[in-house]
């Protein structure tokens, strides 16, 4: 999985464009490894949801924490090693200037019903 990371006061951006995403999109596709992937609405349409351990739930507008990135998308592809989804992760728009792309294994749990 390729997680899209930008600064969350980044108001300057990272000088890619809509279309360098499309582009990056259609690469991945053509290269017949995109399995998924969505981008996030901006950070101000967030909602945290806490469960206290006596079960009282809270709800917080936005990201509970502060933090110096937040999550922009994620695209899951399926490669054949590490070193190719670093490769794909560089080629990424999300990954110039001030961006970063976090690479992650799926975890694979079986659970049986």
């Amino acid at each position: 999985m390729l997680l899209f990371m930008s600064p969350a006061n980044d108001e300057a951006g990272n000088g890619c464009t809509f279309e360098d995403w499309v582009r990056y999109d259609r690469e991945m596709k053509d290269a017949g490894i995109w399995v998924s992937g969505h981008p996030l609405q901006d950070l101000t349409t967030c909602t945290t949801v806490q469960v206290g351990p006596d079960g009282e739930r809270t709800i917080t507008d936005g990201p509970f924490a502060e933090t110096r990135e937040v999550l922009g998308g994620y695209d899951i592809i399926d490669v054949p090693d590490l070193d190719v989804a670093l490769d794909w992760a560089a080629r990424s728009p999300g990954a110039i200037g001030n961006g970063s792309v976090q690479v992650r294994p799926v975890a694979e749990i079986e659970v049986e019903v």
